[in-house]
């Protein structure tokens, strides 16, 4: 029986400590978490601020209680201050100061991801809001209802920043999206894919400003945010929302573990770092990039709950290894969908391939079907020289969100270009065609 604590109870923690209580029972398991909630679905944060749904108790999938329920000691609302990894010792501090100390014999850190803050003046001011927790989302929902807030600028225009830069534009008020790079998205997609990203936003009334970058949040009153200055120019806002990206809450491992890519926590495939006894899994940790063969760091809840699955059986002493990732994603605007997994042609080159892509576009089922029958566009990334898919880039109104799993699973398993056309793909009108856009892009590859 071992006495096993988990720090960090979101995603890759619930997963862990699920797997845990479910099968292992012989073990106990105590779990700290310094927020008051746990499992908090972040993607739906968008959604609930442009009242695309409109309850927000759905967002959660698992809860102190049913942690509890199963037998687990759960510390909520206290933080992990210092841990003695010699003595295998966790000091903690409740919310009114109360001190607690719990040994352990194994230990799972699953201490997720911080927003990333910009060092600019103004920061602080009354308006300025981060996306990263339940109580973030709710600040900024009621910070909206205020009808004097009219013009809202949005500081990063990744994943998080594009879903709130519609929300925010789908609640009435004027928005303004702001990235350094020269178009959204960057990082998922190639350039082509993230242009007809932002020609949707645009001509839905999203004002796009690419190209700046954030210098300044200013205050006419002293208090509250009244504009943001930028190295082209200067912006009447009421209220900011800042989503620049993420990093690794890692403070305390830093000097004491092995860290890797980004500053997470390295680990193995079995989640375990480079003390003993200690595993560590989801935004905290790196994960084994499939398409590269590398450590990477990828901050997904899909990538954390896997993590946390993989180390709660490997506390337990259940040999589980990690399959690795692919960082596959999607994202819905306005009806127009995209989706990408793997790398993108300039990170494969910067990697070192010999990236090349092919594109292909056609419509989904014959052109004798009925209505609807939307364009599917798809791009491969391959390198030249092993022919090995590295990435794939779909965009589309209609929902292909499916096939990406299956171009995951080609890049896991060294899957070619070559071999693309010859896979088994059933064919029938009221779904597809016999020389489909993924056939066809294979017999088209260079």
């Amino acid at each position: 029986m071992s006495k096993i604590v988990v720090v960090g109870v979101n995603h890759a923690g619930t997963a862990a400590a699920n797997i845990i209580l479910d099968n292992y029972s012989d073990n106990s398991i105590a779990a700290f978490d310094a927020n008051d909630n746990i499992s908090y679905l972040g993607c739906g944060t968008a959604l609930y601020i442009g009242r695309q749904i409109d309850k927000t108790n759905v967002l959660f999938y698992s809860s102190k209680e049913a942690l509890e329920s199963k037998g687990a000691k759960v510390h909520m609302k206290t933080t992990v201050d210092d841990i003695d990894f010699d003595k295998k010792l966790i000091k903690a501090a409740k919310e009114d100061g109360t001190l607690v100390e719990e040994s352990y014999d194994k230990l799972i850190l699953a201490t997720g991801s911080k927003p990333i803050c910009p060092s600019v003046p103004g920061i602080g001011l009354e308006g300025v809001h981060y996306v990263k927790l339940f109580q973030d989302g709710q600040k900024i929902d009621s910070d909206l209802d205020n009808p004097a807030v009219k013009n809202v600028a949005t500081i990063g225009a990744g994943y998080i920043g594009v879903e709130i830069a519609e929300a925010i534009q789908l609640r009435g008020k004027g928005s303004l999206l702001f990235e350094k790079q020269e178009t959204c998205l960057t990082g998922y997609f190639d350039n082509e894919f993230s242009k007809s990203m932002d020609k949707v936003m645009g001509n839905s009334g999203i004002e796009l400003h690419y190209g700046e970058t954030l210098l300044e949040i200013k205050s006419s009153n002293g208090k509250r945010v009244t504009s943001i200055v930028t190295d082209k120019g200067e912006y009447s806002v009421d209220m900011v929302v800042l989503s620049i990206g993420f990093s690794p809450r890692t403070e305390l491992a830093k000097g004491r573990l092995e860290l890797g890519t980004n500053g997470a926590i390295l680990v193995n495939a079995n989640q375990e770092t480079s003390v003993p006894d200690v595993y560590a899994a989801g935004d905290c940790a790196t994960v084994l990039n499939n398409a590269t063969g590398k450590p990477d760091y990828i901050a997904l809840a899909t990538n954390a709950v896997r993590s946390g699955i993989v180390a709660g059986h490997n506390v337990c002493g259940a040999a589980l290894q990690s399959a690795g990732v692919q960082g596959s994603n999607g994202i819905m605007i306005y009806d127009y969908k995209m989706f990408s997994t793997g790398i993108c042609t300039d990170r494969a080159r910067k990697e070192g391939f010999d990236a090349v892509f092919v594109d292909f576009e056609d419509t989904q089922k014959f052109v004798f079907m009925p209505e609807p029958n939307e364009k599917v566009k798809i791009r491969i990334i391959y390198d030249r020289i092993s022919r090995r898919i590295l990435g794939a880039q779909l965009a589309s109104y209609r929902d292909v969100s499916l096939l990406l799993h299956m171009f995951s699973l080609a890049i896991a398993k060294g899957f070619t270009i070559d071999e693309l056309p010859l896979l088994d793909i059933f064919f029938m009108p009221h779904f597809n065609q016999p020389f489909n856009y993924i056939t066809m892009a294979g017999l088209t590859a260079k």
